[in-house]
């Protein structure tokens, strides 16, 4: 790799990038510790119900699979190629698999906890709290679908491709948005369709979060529900 790439780094450059790296492994483990140390002991003390120990052995399993995605996506950028001319990089299928596995981790961890610490609120199940909650279901899901994207960004380097917006370039949809073959390949290998997709899928996020937000607003909720969902649009306009 050095020889295809950063040829000219000096050593204290070298020493920045092996730091970082070498931290965010050390920082995974502590992370893996903390969930597996504390179970163990819960689990040996009688702490746990029946369901709580599903949970807990599922989130453990997770964290043991995070680790392993982030070794094979790590593995996947010191393989020779000797029939490409690209510069060596992380495939960009794993690092969004293990951006994705994080978030759902992430995810679960706090759906969990928070479980544990708040008691449900018990609301009449009205059409329009179904519809809100739907709603809600389907955002979570489309904001999901917009952090993997962008993992993609990140593993092709797509950010470099057009700097400017709304626009790319001087257009509005760019010459070579399908510029490979087959065209299913562009949604992931095509650094100006990867960036594009992007793009529209942050508007249509943040669109979608506007659009919960004020028809929550017509909705009777408790206090701890509509503060989330204005955390929610502020995070989402900061972002």
């Amino acid at each position: 790799s050095f020889n295809s790439l950063n040829h000219d780094m000096t050593l204290p450059e070298f020493k920045f990038i092996w730091y970082m790296e070498y931290s965010h492994r050390m920082w995974g483990r502590v992370v893996g510790l903390a969930y597996i140390l504390p179970a163990a002991y819960f689990w040996r003390r009688g702490w746990l119900s029946r369901p709580l120990k599903g949970c807990v052995l599922a989130l453990c399993g997770l964290v043991c699979f995070q680790g392993l995605l982030g070794w094979y996506m790590v593995k996947s950028g010191l393989e020779e190629k000797p029939d490409s001319y690209d510069i060596p990089r992380v495939s960009q299928y794993r690092l969004a698999a293990h951006l994705g596995s994080a978030l759902v981790l992430y995810s679960a961890s706090l759906w969990t906890g928070l479980s544990l610490l708040l008691p449900q609120h018990k609301l009449p199940e009205t059409k329009q709290l179904l519809r809100l909650r739907q709603y809600a279901h389907g955002t979570t899901a489309l904001i999901f679908l917009t952090a993997l994207s962008g993992a993609f960004v990140a593993g092709l380097d797509a950010g470099l491709v057009y700097n400017s917006f709304p626009k790319m370039g001087e257009r509005w949809i760019p010459d070579d948005l399908l510029a490979f073959s087959p065209m299913l390949r562009n949604i992931f290998e095509n650094p100006t369709t990867v960036q594009f997709d992007h793009r529209i899928l942050g508007i249509a996020s943040i669109t979608a979060i506007t659009a919960l937000y004020l028809f929550s607003r017509k909705i009777p909720l408790p206090r701890r529900t509509r503060m989330a969902v204005t955390s929610l649009l502020a995070v989402a306009c900061m972002q």
